[in-house]
């Protein structure tokens, strides 16, 4: 283990910053005062408009309710209920904004049902959407509103009129009420609706690199090899065309054809070790990892404490992430020395990245590194800078752990 290295961190341990989360803080509140502020009217004007909404929300509820019970002996009684479920989710999603654009209230959007391109059939959607606890949750909350939007829309007017010097007070009270109202109800419906959220996003992030991962090797096949082969075949060509008429000419065309022969078969090697490179899937990490740090234009120092391999997709992520890490070295840090350790810590695979170089690397440094992390976020992992200026530089990397036998690995 290296000097500039901490390998006490315990499993999963963030070094110091926070695991990712859907949770997104809410606006801080100022204090009530008797000065009615920006705030206060914004509370008024919520408290004001709950009863229209509460009364449209409470009409479309009993009406759908009703009437998809009562068709039920039919066959439409089920997808009308669907139907109406879908609907509250609407007004659920209409109620969150309000809150958030008056209330200040930060609630996560709940996931949306997979209804598209799930391979279900028709029942089997209605079904899912029947059973949706966060359109119930909706309604319930179209229901309840009904009488508080009364009490609220009566005791704000009144208030407005007889009891103004307090009326802030009032409403800050009333809204509270209201936001304890929208977290418990509108919210997601636990840690694993929130989860399912950050999923998609991840998956998001994940098709995205992917194609772009796509593009580039079809580029570098088109613009590269394909061209050199293409010389080559016409090259060819003329030397068999030469071969009778002029042979020392034919046998020039030839020399030159092996060297384009030499130049496309080098491209291509560069480019499978782009993908994945062949030392990698046969000797592991620590070869890999070393004979990228031969190429680095500072010495680097190659440390790989595992007992066993990682799965083959983790063991890729950290060989390229390493590998774009270096090239920053190279590139950009000015360094004269650098080292790479990785280590496994309970269930996480740690890659620490040190350099001596002149520091100030940063997400948004247009290096690469905010791609980097988003890869590591779309699988589970860290991605910590401390890079101050005039250096060093410690980039951490965190994945999870799964070994070889791992099913999926």
């Amino acid at each position: 283990m290296t000097a500039p290295f901490s390998s006490s961190t315990g499993p999963g341990r963030p070094y110091g910053r926070p695991f990712p989360s859907s949770h997104t803080p809410s606006d801080p509140l100022p204090p009530p005062r008797f000065a009615f502020e920006g705030r206060t009217w914004k509370e008024i004007a919520h408290l004001l408009v709950n009863l229209p909404l509460a009364l449209l929300g409470f009409t479309y509820v009993m009406t759908t309710l009703f009437t998809s019970a009562f068709l039920t002996l039919t066959v439409i009684g089920f997808p009308l209920l669907a139907a109406a479920l879908m609907g509250a989710r609407q007004l659920g999603r209409l109620e969150r904004i309000r809150a958030r654009e008056l209330l200040g209230v930060r609630v996560d959007e709940p996931s949306p049902l997979p209804l598209r391109g799930g391979g279900q059939g028709f029942f089997a959607q209605v079904w899912m959407s029947v059973k949706d606890p966060v359109g119930w949750r909706s309604m319930l909350y179209e229901l309840i509103r009904l009488p508080w939007g009364i009490a609220t829309f009566t005791i704000t007017l009144v208030g407005l009129f007889v009891a103004w010097p307090v009326l802030p007070f009032v409403v800050r009270g009333l809204t509270h009420v209201d936001r304890v109202m929208v977290r418990a109800l509108l919210s997601p419906s636990d840690e694993l609706e929130r989860r399912i959220a950050e999923l998609e996003s991840d998956r998001g992030v994940v098709v995205d690199t992917a194609a772009a991962d796509l593009r580039r090797i079809e580029r570098d096949l088109h613009d590269g090899a394909q061209a050199r082969l293409v010389n080559l075949a016409m090259g060819l060509g003329l030397a068999k065309e030469k071969l009778l008429e002029d042979p020392d000419a034919a046998a020039s065309m030839v020399e030159e054809a092996h060297g384009e022969v030499k130049l496309a078969l080098q491209e291509l090697r560069d480019l499978a070790r782009g993908i994945h490179p062949a030392v990698l899937t046969d000797r592991g990490l620590d070869a890999a990892l070393s004979a990228v740090a031969s190429r680095c234009t500072a010495p680097v120092k190659v440390s790989v404490e595992l007992v066993e391999r990682p799965a083959a997709a983790i063991e890729g992520i950290a060989y390229f992430t390493v590998s774009e890490l270096l090239q920053n070295v190279s590139k950009h840090s000015g360094a004269r020395s650098a080292a790479v350790d990785v280590w496994r810590s309970g269930d996480r695979l740690l890659i620490q990245v040190w350099d001596d170089g002149r520091g100030g690397a940063g997400v948004d440094g247009g290096t690469g590194i905010a791609g980097l992390a988003e890869r590591l976020d779309a699988v589970d992992g860290l991605f910590v800078i401390d890079s101050p200026a005039g250096g060093p530089t410690t980039i951490t990397a965190e994945l999870p752990w799964r070994g070889r036998g791992t099913s999926g690995g």
